[in-house]
């Protein structure tokens, strides 16, 4: 977990108004101060009379960034892009192929590559979100989202289908920072002990006396062996005790030495889609050495090295398209031969090639491969100041996990069983002024039917999109973003419809 720098609530509000500094970029000023929670550092009381301060004070983190309407950017501007995109997002999908089921004929697969547009708002919540519990005190900056995602067809002999709405998606972000410290006081524990003033049972029992007991009684002997119980207060230096009958009560000040919680993670995203699944994401952002903030470019593997089942759409239970990570296909150069070839079992023994050919084989090659080469593709031709990167997944290495839970039907036929999600919110540098871009993957994995020999199939879903401010788009883009998510669903006259025929939808997302 993040922290930001405060030591009081006082000097909280100080650092909040003197922050900004206009000679640093919005990333700059937004990520000063922030550094790693441990058990080190100080631990910052909550009291009542200051929680008004606190919930207009609460930190939003990098999530403050995201503030404001997104909209698909298309980098068609780009020189070293040598080919026109349609829409600025692509994604990859796989679905059980039509007639197949788990018990019968495994392995059959419906592959879906196409392009998108996309309306991303997100709104902060305003105040703190509290979370109490007991000693500790969390209070959260909560930030609502809202997707909307329209598919990009070029099909010349039916228009209509130009622009096909395909997801839709709503949910929350949190930044699950600002712990507290809530020590008990006497007004709390007045108004909050519900037990009775005499205990009846303790009296019976260890010859207690005095009204409700808030610490615990031990129990002594004299030289003769014979036992009595005192309050722990009351034990002499050195004096031995035998047994040990916890409080009953709480003392003012109690909770104040901890439990000390600090989170795994900063951020959380909690979302709901309308096929049936809802999700919790975990993560936080991603530092460079010791930078929160990253200088220069996010970074994409080139060559040989972007051959990583971790972010294609075809994994290693799938075949692996015949390849290896240490035998990989590069996916800057033309596809292989044996792409276009007709394959037999003489030039594909075991099925591999085949079975993933026609994902090779798609026109959005090499981005029907690995997706995020098109954000690669994309900032090649920026210049790229600053960026902070965010990680997120439902199923973490180690620690606290999310979760996803599906209604019966996806859960039977098409598990969703893990999301990781990657983030780059980056400052590009055009003409002079700096702008705030945002580039995301998300790569879902499915679970359905099986392999030859039984063993589970691992079907990546994969989402990839670049967006900017609908007022930092060029004027030509804003106007089919404007038309398509604000205005209506006519079709613009002016779209390129020269590209090959792409299929209808997303057959997981399509409404």
């Amino acid at each position: 977990m993040l922290k930001r720098q405060k030591e009081s609530i006082e000097q909280e509000s100080l650092f909040l108004r003197t922050s900004a500094d206009s000679s640093q970029g919005f990333l700059e000023n937004l990520m000063k101060g922030y550094s790693k929670l441990t058990i080190d550092d100080p631990l910052i009381p909550f009291r009542e009379k200051n929680l008004n301060q606190i919930v207009d004070n609460v930190d939003y983190g990098i999530l403050k960034a995201l503030d404001g309407t997104w909209v698909s950017y298309n980098a068609d501007y780009n020189k070293n892009i040598d080919r026109t995109m349609n829409g600025s997002g692509v994604h990859t999908t796989i679905m059980p192929s039509p007639g197949t089921n788990s018990g019968t004929i495994p392995g059959k697969f419906s592959f879906e590559c196409e392009e998108y547009i996309e309306k991303l708002v997100f709104s902060l919540v305003p105040g703190g979100v509290r979370n109490r519990g007991g000693a500790n005190e969390l209070f959260c900056g909560a930030v609502k989202y809202e997707q909307s995602i329209k598919s990009v067809n070029t099909q010349k002999d039916n228009p209509d289908l130009l622009y096909t709405p395909i997801h839709e998606e709503n949910g929350m972000y949190l930044w699950l920072s600002d712990v507290y410290n809530h020590a008990a006081t006497k007004e709390s524990i007045e108004r909050d002990r519900g037990i009775h003033a005499f205990d009846e049972e303790d009296y019976k029992n260890y010859g207690y006396k005095g009204e409700y007991r808030n610490e615990p009684l031990v129990q002594v002997k004299d030289e003769n062996g014979n036992p009595q119980y005192i309050l722990m207060s009351e034990l002499k230096e050195g004096q031995e005790y035998y047994e040990i009958i916890p409080a009953k009560e709480l003392k003012p000040g109690a909770g104040n030495r901890g439990p000390y919680f600090i989170p795994d993670y900063s951020i959380s995203r909690s979302g709901v889609i309308p096929h049936g699944s809802t999700i919790t994401l975990l993560g936080d952002i991603v530092p460079s050495q010791s930078n929160y903030l990253v200088q220069g470019a996010p970074q994409f593997p080139e060559g040989d090295k972007a051959w990583n089942y971790d972010f294609l759409s075809v994994s290693p239970t799938m075949g692996g398209a015949g390849a290896s990570e240490t035998h990989p296909i590069n996916l800057d150069e033309p596809a292989p031969a044996w792409v276009h070839e007709t394959l037999n079992d003489q030039n594909d023994p075991g099925e591999n090639k085949i079975y993933t050919q026609r994902i090779l084989a798609h026109d959005l090659y090499p981005y029907s491969v690995r997706p995020d080469l098109r954000l690669r593709d994309t900032l090649s031709g920026q210049e790229v100041k600053n960026y902070v990167f965010l990680q997120m997944s439902s199923k973490n290495k180690t620690g606290a996990q999310g979760g996803i839970l599906n209604v019966p039907f996806v859960n039977r036929f098409v598990p969703t069983v893990e999301v990781n999600f990657r983030m780059w919110i980056e400052t590009v540098v055009e003409n002079g002024r700096e702008i705030l871009q945002l580039q995301y993957e998300q790569i879902i994995l499915f679970e359905f039917h099986f392999g030859d020999d039984g063993g589970t199939t691992s079907w990546p879903h994969i989402q990839v999109n670049t967006l900017r401010k609908l007022e930092d788009i060029p004027e030509d883009q804003r106007k089919i973003i404007e038309e398509q998510f604000f205005e209506g669903t006519k079709t613009p006259e002016n779209i390129s419809l020269n590209a090959p025929a792409a299929t209808s939808g997303c057959p997981y997302h399509k409404g």
